[in-house]
């Protein structure tokens, strides 16, 4: 263990993820990290069969409520703790009940838990956090708000109210445009909605706005910032109970899946003061706790660096701003709400993240670099990897299992849909000819 980090290792922690993705690495990246440091760490996941649950970190694996439900979550959370609580023989350990850290890993998780705060204590530790506070940089549509209030660069956003009206929106912020969904955890599974997508047509556009009611939440219409070498950027960080951030650094995303505007795939420590200056002031503005995930992409029109993401829980990269002694976000989370110091942050400038599936997919796509190589640091070879670790190999092995069947389902998905578009249809059942529409117009001249 690290001598500058002194944990109390009585109190456990469990992880809490509603999101049913099983590739999620953030999941054990934080297992591992709490798990080394001698830490009981439990979670409540999407499968007790997930890949994450393969690591000898985690010391049990619990399947979520069927619905995201707060009132659900709280239940099965004083249950876990109820059972952590007690040794074997049902015996409390050293005659008293210690409390449990509860870490969400996902933005449902986080809002459940800052809604059932008051009940969740003094039983779990967490921030001291509202929905309301959350709901402010959660939500994407309030987030652009929130921006325009505090002057913080956010691209030109549209909140549209009919289908016609997100027609006319996108046509002037320019195809394409990015589409997004202000509450993406309001997302139906299986139905083919992203929180994020970038639509170049009109007739996208409609198709789009007429899926709300299903999606739950309003759509908004952003203008398309170019990407581009060196333009994506990332700050995590850790605001302690007196409102310090002593935990926090900026990112560089050297490769994304989807390419240019996805999930960080690749990533390096490199110190860029604008973003970092940027996301400790609207910290502070916010007057935010706990942990944090920011997304900057840099507009080289005007210079400014624009706020496109805030997540407010530990990011799924955040392993990226481990220290040489092994401090990062959720360490500093459990050590400032068990009442011990969280020293100052060292930084490890070249240290690099891989995530092995979706850097595959990245280098694939585009094989090309996607960033500018910097001058050698001491820590410009230390990479550290997702999902395989030599001392918990497991999960990686369990990943690529699960990893090739996804692809697989895809690939015979694909195929499926292709004969099915190729197939020769009878006169009869064959569509009646579209009449030109403006729609149809713009996508010629976008050809």
């Amino acid at each position: 263990m690290p001598r500058r980090q002194s944990f109390d290792t009585r109190v456990p922690t469990v992880l809490v993820r509603l999101d049913r993705n099983p590739f999620h690495h953030g999941t054990l990246g934080a297992a591992r990290s709490l798990g080394r440091a001698g830490i009981p760490v439990h979670a409540v996941i999407e499968s007790t069969t997930s890949p994450v649950s393969r690591s000898r970190y985690l010391r049990s694996a619990r399947t979520g409520p069927p619905t995201p439900s707060s009132v659900a979550l709280t239940e099965l959370l004083v249950r876990i703790a109820d059972e952590i609580s007690h040794d074997i023989d049902g015996r409390v350990p050293d005659g008293a009940s210690h409390p449990v850290l509860a870490i969400p890993l996902d933005d449902v998780s986080a809002l459940a838990l800052a809604r059932r705060r008051a009940e969740l204590s003094p039983r779990f530790l967490l921030p001291e956090q509202t929905e309301k506070q959350l709901l402010r940089v959660a939500d994407k549509a309030a987030l652009a708000t929130t921006c325009a209030a505090l002057g913080l660069p956010h691209p030109r956003t549209e909140l549209p109210t009919g289908a016609d009206e997100a027609a006319a929106m996108a046509w002037s912020l320019g195809l394409p445009v990015v589409a997004k969904w202000s509450r993406p955890w309001l997302l139906p599974a299986g139905r083919g909605l992203r929180s994020t997508a970038i639509v170049r047509s009109l007739a996208e556009v409609r198709e789009l706005y007429a899926r709300t009611p299903e999606a739950g939440s309003r759509l908004l219409l952003q203008e398309l910032l170019p990407a581009g070498r060196d333009l994506d950027w990332f700050f995590h960080g850790y605001v302690d109970s007196a409102g310090r951030c002593v935990t926090g650094a900026t990112g560089l995303k050297e490769r994304s899946w989807p390419d240019g505007a996805g999930l960080t795939a690749v990533g390096r420590w490199t110190a860029n003061p604008a973003v970092d200056r940027a996301a400790r002031e609207l910290l502070d503005a916010l007057g935010y706790r706990g942990v944090c995930d920011l997304d900057f992409r840099l507009d080289r029109s005007t210079g400014a660096y624009h706020l496109l993401d805030f997540n407010p829980r530990p990011g799924a990269q955040f392993r990226l701003f481990t220290d040489p002694d092994g401090l990062d976000v959720v360490r500093a989370m459990h050590l400032d709400l068990t009442g011990r110091p969280v020293p100052p942050h060292s930084p490890a400038y070249g240290r690099r993240f891989v995530v092995e599936n979706y850097a595959a997919l990245s280098l694939l796509t585009s094989p090309r670099r996607r960033y500018t190589a910097g001058p050698d640091t001491v820590w410009e070879r230390r990479t550290e990897r997702a999902w395989f670790a030599a001392d918990d190999p497991a999960p990686a092995l369990a990943m690529g299992r699960v990893w090739l069947a996804h692809l697989l389902r895809k690939a015979l998905g694909a195929a499926a849909r292709r004969l099915g578009t190729g197939r020769v249809l009878h006169p009869a059942t064959l569509p009646a000819p579209a009449r030109t529409s403006r729609d149809q117009l713009t996508q010629r001249c976008e050809r």
